[in-house]
């Protein structure tokens, strides 16, 4: 009887352990089951390489809203201090430190359209070794999908050594916060750029309105995921202050399907030296206006890299950086009136310009292009090439069309 009863007891509390183990992973999984999703999508599709300087390549599905809404309802963020505070606060739920750190973002970008009347979106993103995310959002709630791009140093993942720990994949829960490019699926591209302005030292766009806040890649981020046509991303932006990262600055083009791009600049209005960051305002130059036409001559395309395109903005004989990469692809489109035979054509003349072939004073250039894309606004599509391995190493991601 005795033993009978010790029995009970035991089966008594074991069912009770697991009962309490059963809730504990429920209450976990509610917490964070679109954390725990995306995590388990993160798949490795390329391996570092030191040989070739290459780093990893990742893909990643983000489930769930990643609480953009809440972050611009908030009133966005002013610094990357307070960005990491928010993600930390909201995505990892206090739990997990993080550090975003943006980079020197070289680069070079054009638009273009295809034979078959296709338009795209093509970048370079030029830097250092580095480990690369694909990553793919659908938020939901009126949201754009989209695929884009992160870097992950961003996020603070060693060059050399990839995603090695769960502690480094917990990091990855901030690549919705950090993209460089990206295509959404109403045929939207954006992509950013570094744009060296002031005077000996690069100073940051800060400007200091009554407007809310946001930061150089949350902004894009907010334009992937709320517009539809390059009028709807200019109206979005021009509702906010920007605040450059990492001491830089930045400038951006965006293109939609309907075939209208511009590129957005934050120039000095007051201050001719373009030293003060907090007396920029915003100038748009579109693929329709004087300013990219006496470039083009049509607005058929429209290019950038890493020089200011205002008019005026420097002076006679004044160095502009990235301007050798800029004339090479506005001659090559300008040949052609803009036109490229297909995706494949658009990748290769973004291969002229990849930082191993790119000679300057007989010299190859330092650096590497980590990755080169081209995004189909048309079909919503993404041709991707990791690390100037043009003809070798190709990748196509597809976006489901709205």
């Amino acid at each position: 009887m005795t033993q009978t009863k010790t029995r009970k007891r035991l089966l008594t509390a074991l069912g009770v352990l697991i009962a309490l183990v059963v809730l504990a992973a429920a209450g976990i999984f509610c917490l964070w089951g679109d954390e725990i999703r995306s995590l388990a999508s993160i798949r490795q599709i390329a391996v570092s390489n030191d040989d070739h300087n290459d780093g990893y390549v990742y893909e990643m599905q983000i489930v769930g809203g990643y609480d953009f809404d809440e972050f611009l309802a908030s009133g966005g963020a002013s610094s990357d201090a307070e960005l990491i505070s928010f993600v930390t606060q909201s995505i990892t739920k206090g739990l997990i430190p993080m550090t975003i750190n943006s980079k020197e973002i070289a680069c070079s970008s054009f638009t273009a359209e295809t034979a078959e009347g296709d338009r795209l979106f093509a970048r370079n993103y030029d830097f250092d070794k580095t480990n690369t995310c694909i990553v793919y959002t659908n938020p939901g709630d009126g949201r754009h999908a989209s695929v884009s791009t992160i870097d992950l140093q961003f996020i603070g993942i060693d060059p050399d050594t990839g995603l090695t720990s769960l502690s480094d994949k917990l990091l990855c829960l901030a690549a919705p916060f950090i993209p460089l490019d990206g295509v959404n699926d109403a045929g939207l591209s954006c992509g950013i750029y570094m744009s060296y302005q002031g005077g000996e030292k690069t100073v940051a766009t800060d400007q200091q309105t009554e407007k809310p806040d946001l930061t150089s890649t949350t902004m894009l981020r907010m334009i992937l995921d709320y517009a539809s046509t390059v009028d709807e991303a200019i109206a979005l932006v021009e509702q906010y202050d920007l605040h450059d990262s990492a001491g830089t600055s930045y400038h951006y083009m965006i293109a939609d399907a309907n075939g209208d791009s511009a590129v957005l600049e934050w120039v000095g209005e007051t201050d001719a030296t373009d030293n003060d960051g907090s007396a920029r305002v915003l100038n748009v130059i579109r693929n329709t206006d004087a300013a990219n036409l006496a470039d083009t001559g049509t607005d058929a395309y429209q290019c950038v890299t890493n020089y200011i395109l205002t008019p005026g903005y420097y002076a006679e004989g004044e160095d502009r950086g990235g301007a050798d990469r800029y004339d090479h692809l506005n001659a090559s489109l300008n040949a052609t009136g803009g036109l490229v035979e297909d995706d494949q054509a658009a990748m290769d003349l973004l291969a002229q310009v990849g930082r191993r072939g790119w000679v300057v004073d007989g010299d190859h250039t330092q650096g590497t292009t980590v990755h080169s894309v081209v995004y189909n606004l048309t079909d919503c599509t993404a041709l991707w090439v990791g690390n100037e391995h043009y003809g070798e190493e190709t990748y196509t991601f597809q976006l489901a069309m709205p």
